[in-house]
């Protein structure tokens, strides 16, 4: 029999931990049915971790990583509000795709916020970091105030989450994929207004001539 790699063995218990938890919660994510999901024994899982909470690190790093594909995956020669539906839509997409990999999420960060504090957060604040950078890059040749990326950013973000708990609750791809486009057009609505006004320069005040 050939032997797996750890490596490949460790990808597949963070693999086998995501369905696993999108199906069970963390409570129900026992090694036993995250071994048995891998098709692996629980041997073999404690081979490769030392704990449960060792596995679920990597199981973040595995969110935050695909968060970060997402978005650095983004065209970055394009402008800003082009750069934030790309961003947008690929989210979108990546729930879609996967709704394990959804719910898992959602799973993991209320966790780790009830148990950790900072490792929930950490996931936002890792995928916020990355999405900064992709509409920095997208702004650089004309370039808007900081304040302004951090708009775009929770917006993006706000409606990305948003979509995903509709689609997590009803589970109608049809349905989903329409409100994809309702988002995209919120998202393209606000951009247009809010790009605007950070062009729109005061206007001069009209001489008065003197008596």
């Amino acid at each position: 029999m050939t032997r797996v790699p750890v490596a490949q063995r460790r990808r597949d218990f963070i693999a086998a931990a995501v369905e696993v938890i999108a199906a069970h919660g963390i409570d129900g994510a026992t090694t036993r049915r995250i071994a048995e999901q891998a098709k692996a024994n629980v041997a073999m899982l404690h081979y490769c971790y030392d704990s449960k909470e060792d596995l679920f690190a990597d199981v973040y790093e595995f969110v935050t990583g695909k968060y970060r594909e997402v978005i650095e995956g983004n065209d970055p020669h394009t402008t800003l509000p082009e750069a934030a539906q790309g961003i947008l839509r690929g989210v979108m997409e990546c729930y879609l795709d996967s709704p394990s990999f959804t719910a898992a999420t959602f799973e993991l960060v209320s966790w780790a916020r009830r148990q950790h504090g900072g490792r929930g957060i950490a996931v936002y604040d890792q995928a916020f970091d990355a999405l900064r950078k992709a509409l920095q890059e997208a702004a650089a040749a004309d370039p808007v105030a900081p304040e302004v990326i951090d708009e775009v950013a929770y917006v993006v973000a706000t409606l990305a989450d948003g979509f995903a708990v509709n689609w997590l609750t009803y589970g109608d791809t049809t349905v989903a994929r329409g409100q994809m486009e309702i988002n995209s057009s919120v998202l393209d609505a606000w951009l247009a207004r809010r790009v605007a006004a950070t062009k729109a320069k005061p206007a001069r005040r009209a001489r008065t001539s003197r008596a």
